[in-house]
């Protein structure tokens, strides 16, 4: 578009909708950015994200901000705390260091992560986790 060659990128797999806000690669933006729809970053964000939809962050995506989003895909850099609904992705360009929280957690060969994860689930802890109860003990160690 407007005279460049370069091929657009195709929206990952977890990315079905379209993205309503682009922050362009030249573009530079420091604040709290919120969006009720999907947000793609090409350029510098830093601050705070939330997004209700989905965020991608390009390759040319340099991000260091506290993100919470429904779904989070990382094709270029991210610093900071990350929480995902439902699905992060680290591509093979991507690169997070931070701490994350997510549903499930995919990084491709080649992708970055730097920090501690932590994955959320709606299911207990299966009661096979627990201590013995009272005075049982394993048959044969009496």
């Amino acid at each position: 578009m407007f005279g460049t060659n370069r091929k657009a990128q195709a929206a990952p797999h977890t990315m079905n909708s379209k993205a309503e806000t682009v922050i362009g690669a030249n573009t530079r933006f420091q604040g709290s950015l919120t969006s009720d729809g999907n947000i793609r970053i090409d350029g510098s964000v830093e601050g705070d994200i939330e997004v209700l939809g989905n965020l991608i962050v390009g390759e040319t995506g340099r991000v260091i901000a506290t993100v919470k989003a429904q779904n989070v895909h990382v094709s270029g850099a991210v610093k900071g705390e990350i929480t995902a609904v439902e699905q992060l992705e680290i591509s093979p360009t991507g690169k997070v260091w931070g701490d994350i929280t997510a549903a499930a957690l995919h990084i491709e060969p080649g992708g970055l992560f730097r920090g501690q994860s932590s994955m959320t689930t709606t299911i207990d802890e299966p009661l096979l986790l627990e201590a013995p109860h009272g005075d049982e003990r394993a048959p044969g160690l009496n």
